[in-house]
């Protein structure tokens, strides 16, 4: 487990409770009194660190290396029945995107998200989770056919943003993002979508469209990333923190603002610690929000999600 730096407090604690495990099984001697004072002192650690967050603590946590990505996630949920599909039949297959069938308790999903890797020679391969114009492609392609058969769609997001290089912007970045938009707020099937880690800019947009739009507690949701905001205003990444709060990116600014749905409360310590219980939570949402958009008729689904959209912001005239 890594830790990060305001987590150090938790990483000591939990390394006497380890070491307190340890030496009871190793030498026979009844420890589970100072084992339990360990756990509840680490406990409290936890609690106290993790309900007094900043909002660039979170914007940390969000990208914790140990983190659960979209395939962990996928994994999980489908116990083995995920069938990937790829290639957008235009350009190629874009690794920054999943998508496929999967079935949750014999439940058929169109199941499609950004991934990221998990060392460097797998983030190289994945582009860090950022998607170029065939990825959106695909996503939509995917989407396209998941409406055919009349199977709901489940996103999740975990991006920095859609990939800025030159190449991707010749074959259309913009324009891909903006389609998907546009076709997402028309699919005839319910549309579930997960931000579990950075939600960053039309790369999260670009599958991010749904009926219920939910945020992991320790995710974030913006326009463009805390660093890159203080870069084009300061000059520099020094003011990133400063940015976090202004940007108003969290989950709970994010709901307050009617921007999204529903808050997905993680474990104790983050979904980083504790992923199985995260995945546990994450499942119990997804099979809710089924239900609860099963018993409406898709037309009236479809009227409801463009008049949501069209409802968010305000302006003067």
């Amino acid at each position: 487990m890594e830790y990060l730096d305001f987590e150090q407090p938790i990483q000591e604690i939990q390394k006497q409770y380890i070491n307190c495990l340890i030496i009871e099984k190793k030498s026979g001697i009844d420890m589970k009194n100072v084992c339990d004072q360990l756990k509840n002192k680490m406990e409290k650690i936890i609690k106290k660190i993790h309900t007094n967050l900043t909002p660039w603590q979170r914007v940390q946590l969000s990208r914790h290396p140990n983190r659960p990505y979209t395939l962990d996630y996928v994994q999980y949920l489908t116990k083995k029945s995920f069938i990937e599909l790829h290639g957008d039949r235009n350009f190629s297959d874009d690794k920054a995107i999943i998508g496929g069938f999967g079935k949750i308790d014999e439940i058929t999903f169109m199941i499609i998200g950004t991934q990221k890797g998990r060392n460097i020679k797998d983030r190289q391969y994945r582009r860090f989770g950022m998607p170029n114009p065939e990825g959106y492609r695909k996503a939509l392609r995917l989407m396209k056919l998941s409406e055919k058969f009349r199977k709901p769609i489940i996103t999740f997001i975990d991006t920095p943003g859609a990939f800025p290089g030159m190449d991707a912007e010749k074959r259309g970045q913009g324009e891909a993002i903006g389609k998907n938009i546009y076709e997402m707020m028309c699919l005839k099937v319910p549309i579930i979508v997960l931000i579990i880690g950075e939600g960053a800019s039309g790369g999260a947009l670009g599958i991010g469209i749904g009926d219920k739009v939910s945020m992991m507690e320790n995710s974030w949701f913006s326009i463009i990333s805390p660093e890159s905001c203080s870069t084009i205003l300061w000059g520099n990444w020094n003011k990133k923190e400063e940015s976090s709060s202004g940007l108003k990116l969290t989950a709970d600014k994010m709901y307050k603002y009617n921007l999204i749905d529903d808050i997905i409360k993680e474990p104790l310590g983050g979904a980083h610690f504790f992923p199985e219980k995260a995945f546990k939570i994450v499942k119990k949402k997804i099979m809710k929000y089924y239900k609860e958009l099963s018993k409406i008729d898709i037309e009236s689904i479809v009227r409801y999600r463009k008049n949501k959209y069209l409802s968010m912001g305000v302006f003067d005239e």
